[in-house]
């Protein structure tokens, strides 16, 4: 083992400032056209409601902003203390998708329980139609 001491704090600040290619940034740019483009597209054939495109429009234009601007990725690291930007950005995905899974979990027990209430109106009506006196039709019912 060498006799030198290893200097965490230079170690972290070489993995942050390590250089990104720029293919990969073209690629990483291409995606989020891609995606940002599926959004829109999903939108406008009446597959997306329109009350999640602000969301997803957002997380696509974050991303390229991310991807252009990579210093702020960086700036994030060193505030949160991460070692790596990707280790960042894996966080904050993660965090996320952790909020749009709660988000959808919620909504779910929502429609869970108004489906469960709708079922038991079906359910009361179908008694009183089967319970009702049954009348001939075109005949009006005997005066009471």
């Amino acid at each position: 083992m060498d006799a030198q001491k290893l200097d965490l704090d230079a170690l972290r600040q070489l993995a942050i400032l390590q250089p990104e290619s720029a293919s990969t940034r073209v690629l990483a740019l291409l995606i989020c056209a891609a995606f940002l483009t599926a959004v829109l597209s999903l939108v406008h054939r009446g597959k997306l409601r329109e009350e999640y495109t602000p969301i997803w429009t957002s997380v696509a234009i974050a991303m390229m902003v991310a991807i252009v601007w990579f210093d702020s990725v960086r700036m994030l690291t060193r505030a949160v203390g991460a070692w790596t930007p990707s280790s960042t950005l894996f966080f904050f995905g993660l965090v996320f998708l952790l909020v749009v899974s709660l988000n959808y979990a919620v909504r779910l027990s929502g429609q869970s329980r108004e489906l469960k209430l709708l079922a038991q109106e079906v359910a009361l009506l179908r008694q009183q139609v089967a319970d009702a006196p049954a009348t001939p039709s075109g005949s009006e019912p005997p005066p009471s």
